[in-house]
């Protein structure tokens, strides 16, 4: 498809103008950066793994009195809260539901008996199968190039969209690595029906992370970002202090009890959302090199429409 407007399986399973999802991060995807992604015409998400239930629940109606279009929430399942943070989710009738980093048959029945799309982030060809088994209605495929918490296999999102799309009878969203109109066109002839971009919605004006968090990815250069505690939950961090002190455990083998105890709590919410830049951890993907500009969520938007169809008239014109 050239015009990117045009109906497809992703803008028609979520009824939304352009197959573009903005990432769920946490810290960083709240009611502001949601309604202003799906006014523009993507899909906005809420970022409830950084939530109570309580504030998603404010979050959820600040987003609905700031837009009328589509918007969903993002439910990392190994989070305590999850249980709770699908109960505020049907209480208030969101109907697009994104689950991610556990077993997809945990909520996916109920979601779907209440009316809800479900949509799940998988990297790695088993867990695509599984949650097709648990009954979703579309797959992130999510390669390491990603930023925040990714798989152990270290695929990346050309190598794993093709192969997700081969397997899988579901719509194929690409994620990982996704900086402009380029990207999605690459993801879409690898055979995904839509994107998600974490990164750089991260860095943009409405994102609720701190503004030191912000600077570090417009200033992050190529080599800078690195898959680490792999031991653990594997996590894409820009290399701070904190990298290198985990880097240093893990090269001196230690256990991952050891390394637990190191890293203790709320070392995300330090970086990016209270702007410790030594000690926190900050989470993002390798395109943060690519990412030069403060920008708002509909200047993204619009840049991603337009770099698609000069990329897409390159390639007619090259035929």
């Amino acid at each position: 498809m050239l015009d990117p407007m045009s109906q497809n399986a992703v803008t028609q399973l979520l009824q939304i103008r352009y197959p573009i999802i903005q990432g769920g991060m946490v810290w960083c995807s709240g009611w502001r950066l949601a309604s202003a992604v799906s006014n523009a015409g993507g899909l906005g998400l809420l970022g409830a793994g950084s939530m109570t239930p309580e504030l998603l629940e404010e979050h959820i109606l600040k987003c609905k009195a700031a837009t009328q279009k589509p918007f969903g929430v993002n439910v990392p399942l190994i989070y305590g809260h999850a249980q709770k943070h699908i109960e505020v989710i049907l209480k208030h009738g969101v109907n697009i539901v994104f689950t991610s980093a556990g077993n997809p048959s945990l909520f996916t029945k109920l979601l779907k008996d209440n009316g809800c799309t479900v949509v799940h982030v998988i990297a790695n060809t088993k867990f695509a199968l599984k949650a097709q088994d648990a009954g979703v209605d579309a797959l992130v495929a999510e390669g390491f190039e990603a930023g925040g918490h990714n798989g152990k296999e270290e695929t990346t999102t050309f190598c794993l969209v093709p192969q997700i799309a081969d397997i899988a009878h579901l719509p194929v969203i690409a994620a990982g690595g996704i900086y402009d109109g380029r990207s999605w066109l690459a993801a879409e002839a690898l055979g995904a029906s839509g994107i998600q971009v974490g990164t750089r919605f991260a860095a943009c004006q409405e994102s609720s992370a701190h503004e030191h968090y912000k600077t570090a990815i417009l200033q992050a250069q190529e080599g800078q970002t690195q898959l680490t505690l792999k031991q653990l939950t594997p996590v894409r961090m820009y290399k701070n202090a904190l990298f290198e002190a985990v880097d240093a455990l893990i090269q001196q083998g230690k256990s991952v009890e050891e390394i637990k105890a190191f890293m203790g709590k709320g070392r995300s919410r330090l970086g990016v959302f209270e702007g410790k830049m030594e000690e926190g951890e900050l989470e993002m993907g390798a395109v943060s090199a690519l990412i030069k500009q403060s920008e708002t969520a509909g200047e993204i938007i619009e840049s991603l429409v337009q770099t698609y169809i000069q990329a897409k008239l390159r390639l007619i014109d090259f035929a």
